[in-house]
């Protein structure tokens, strides 16, 4: 269905800085980084990789806050046909440690203001070296500053590497509800695929203008705000954090921003906060794109009202379809409504034995296209039951109206996803499991205006053992990422279960509507 132009990103990063090398690629804070030097960038710290000893299809691991360096070291890894892998840099030293050790990641590039979390990865991972963005102060022979790198490295010959669009271009770590993450492997040709349906759309050009604030490492916001305005040449607006969220505002207005991506809570805000009279005279936003998480229908309607210039668009996705299958259209949005299947995805609705339903009937929601991932990482069993005949089966439960809008009604799995980011409730009660006074433990997710989803534990105790609530939070915050910490622990006296001792965590959910513990 595609012309697939290019076989890799750094072709495209290649053709831009030799079209238009003066062409402004990304604005961090005040400074304009143009594609020729973005180019020569790349192409330095690839030549550093190289040197180090880098090979085609082993993988760099990133753990980096927002920044030009992010992309410097995804690009750069890709152009030797190596694959970066992206990891949010919310979680805690020991799960950072089980990624790389899964990927077999041979090198990471890391944030110093992450250094805490990461202070042990040398001796307990396969990682060789670490190359620190930011002021680091324990430099040696196996940790180098980014800085450096890019100051020092004088010699720029050509890397003679080809890259296939079937190559794996990057691998997204993520979760069912069960077990430790999974690797999602992404191919350029998943990736353009997502890009140009995306285009089909929104009618993306060089003139568009994007702004990144949302975490890098999040599947949505690399496609989205990151690798579709490089293949467009459209510039970048590179934001560290989303704190404090004025300076967003500001840049939207000083860049001339024109499509800006966001999650619901971040609609939420914007459609309750008090804005200056000009920002809504001289905002330049046509669209605003939500996804990662569902959109309230009182959200849509409130930020509507507000922002008249603009269109706001939910779409929905998963990292395992590189990540966008639908999005409400320019031309008509339908409240509740994730919209139809982007150009080059198909999408049914079936039943548990995969056959077709009828539109209005809720079933699960499989997927197929160009999008769908290669597969998960070292893991054909959980493949094979991802991917069926071509299908990915989403997990999610929802129904289809006779115009092809999708609505998503539940999820199949018992996924919690709070601010756009997926927690994995059996992660946290297998480190409940592990704490001395818990006998068993169940997670549930609760519905929160504000974040969308939060986990709540129940947990059951030892015979004769004591804890508090304050102590169970401390023991999982010394484990766990904090976004992964329950908003509430009840204690029960035996948790509900059916006859062969799963827990009814229905029940649960029951009794949590009910006020919480019974």
């Amino acid at each position: 269905m595609f012309d697939y132009r290019y076989n890799s990103f750094y072709e495209v990063l290649r053709e831009h800085a030799g079209r238009r090398p003066n062409g402004i690629a990304y604005f961090v804070g005040d400074r304009k980084v143009r594609f020729r030097e973005m180019l020569q960038k790349v192409d330095t710290f690839s030549r550093f990789l190289e040197l180090m000893g880098l090979k085609r299809g082993e993988r760099v691991g990133l753990v980096v806050a927002n920044s030009l360096e992010f992309i410097i070291a995804f690009l750069g890894t890709q152009r030797l046909g190596a694959i970066p892998v992206p990891i949010n840099n919310f979680l805690k030293g020991e799960e950072i440690e089980y990624i790389l050790n899964d990927s077999e990641a041979k090198f990471l590039v890391a944030s110093s203001q992450y250094s805490k979390e990461l202070q042990n990865v040398l001796d307990k991972t396969g990682v060789e070296r670490i190359i620190w963005e930011g002021e680091y102060e324990g430099l040696d022979e196996r940790n180098i500053a980014f800085s450096e790198i890019l100051a020092n490295l004088q010699s720029h010959e050509k890397i003679l590497r080809s890259v296939d669009i079937d190559d794996t271009a990057t691998i997204i770590y993520t979760s069912g509800t069960t077990g430790k993450p999974k690797g999602a492997m992404l191919s350029y040709r998943n990736i353009f695929s997502n890009i140009l349906g995306i285009e089909k759309l929104l009618k993306i050009t060089p003139r568009e203008r994007f702004i990144v604030y949302l975490p890098m490492f999040h599947s949505f916001t690399l496609t989205v705000t990151i690798l579709l305005p490089l293949y467009f040449g459209s510039p970048v607006v590179i934001i560290r954090s989303i704190i404090p969220f004025s300076n967003i505002i500001k840049q939207v207005l000083l860049k001339r921003v024109t499509l800006f991506v966001g999650v619901p809570d971040v609609y939420n805000a914007l459609s309750k906060a008090k804005l200056p009279w000009y920002f809504h005279w001289f905002n330049r936003v046509k669209y605003y794109v939500s996804g990662a998480a569902a959109l309230p229908e009182e959200t849509l309607k409130r930020f509507q009202k507000r922002f008249r210039k603009g269109v706001l668009l939910e779409g929905y996705g998963l990292s395992e379809a590189s990540p966008v299958v639908a999005v409400n259209l320019p031309s008509k949005q339908k409240p509740r409504s994730v919209g139809p299947a982007i150009p080059g995805v198909e999408v049914k609705i079936v039943d548990d034995d995969m056959v077709e339903l009828p539109h209005g009937e809720i079933g699960e929601i499989i997927v197929k296209g160009d999008n769908v991932m290669q597969g998960y990482l070292g893991r054909p069993e959980a493949t094979a039951q991802t991917i069926v005949n071509g299908w990915l089966k989403t997990g999610d439960l929802g129904y289809m109206d006779d115009e092809g809008f999708i609505y998503i009604v539940d999820r199949k799995k018992d996924l919690i996803i709070c601010k756009g980011i997926n927690i994995y409730p059996r992660e946290i009660e297998e480190v409940l499991l592990t704490h001395p006074a818990v006998k068993a433990a169940a997670v549930i997710g609760l519905r929160d205006e504000k974040s969308g989803e939060v986990p709540v534990a129940y947990v059951e105790l030892e015979e004769g053992a004591q804890a508090d609530e304050r102590e169970i939070k401390n023991y999982l915050k010394a484990r766990l990422a904090n976004f992964k910490i329950p908003k509430a622990i009840y204690f029960i006296d035996q948790l509900p279960k059916n006859a062969t001792g799963k827990v009814l965590k229905r029940v649960l959910k029951e009794q949590l509507g009910k006020g919480g513990q019974q």
